[in-house]
């Protein structure tokens, strides 16, 4: 009896959009993060499909990140950014793609975070079109939001639930 109502019995979940599967996938990669401040993940998607990930954290073949090493550790999030010497996530998702040949033009970002304005110049010359993001950070940039709108870059706000 209980097999004939298992297999007569149908579960239907309901399939996530195709933005928080992406945004998602970005929350995994964040946790390869080597930033003792902050996790940042990015996931970089065209026509439908993942060409590159990236996370924050030291350059390839240095040491990771570490109190040691970190000559940011007291200070606020946007204070002497020059001296940090990690690479950004959305940064290492257009390394990636360049070391592979893979063309970022017409893609989408996904990122756990709002890029930083040197990210930003580097996705608009990248060819991005769409920063899809879950986390604010530095929105008040007039500069940087400008940047964006002129470069017509389109920009959307996705907070996961669960």
């Amino acid at each position: 009896m209980l097999k004939n109502f298992l297999s007569n019995s149908v579960i239907f979940m309901a399939r996530m959009d195709i933005d928080t599967y992406f945004m998602s996938i970005a929350e995994l990669v964040k946790k390869r993060s080597t930033c003792i401040k902050q996790h940042v993940g990015a996931v970089l998607v065209k026509e439908g499909y993942i060409i590159s990930t990236g996370y924050n954290g030291a350059p390839r073949g240095l040491p990771h990140c570490s109190e040691e090493t970190c000559l940011r550790q007291t200070l606020g999030s946007l204070e002497k950014s020059h001296l940090c010497r990690g690479v950004h996530a959305e940064q290492n998702t257009i390394i990636q793609a360049a070391i592979h040949g893979v063309s970022t033009e017409n893609s989408t970002v996904y990122s756990t975070h709002f890029p930083c304005m040197s990210c930003t110049k580097i996705l608009i010359n990248a060819g991005v079109k769409e920063i899809v993001y879950g986390r604010d950070y530095d929105l008040d940039n007039e500069i940087k939001m400008s940047m964006i709108r002129d470069a017509g870059v389109r920009v959307k706000k996705l907070l996961l639930t669960d």
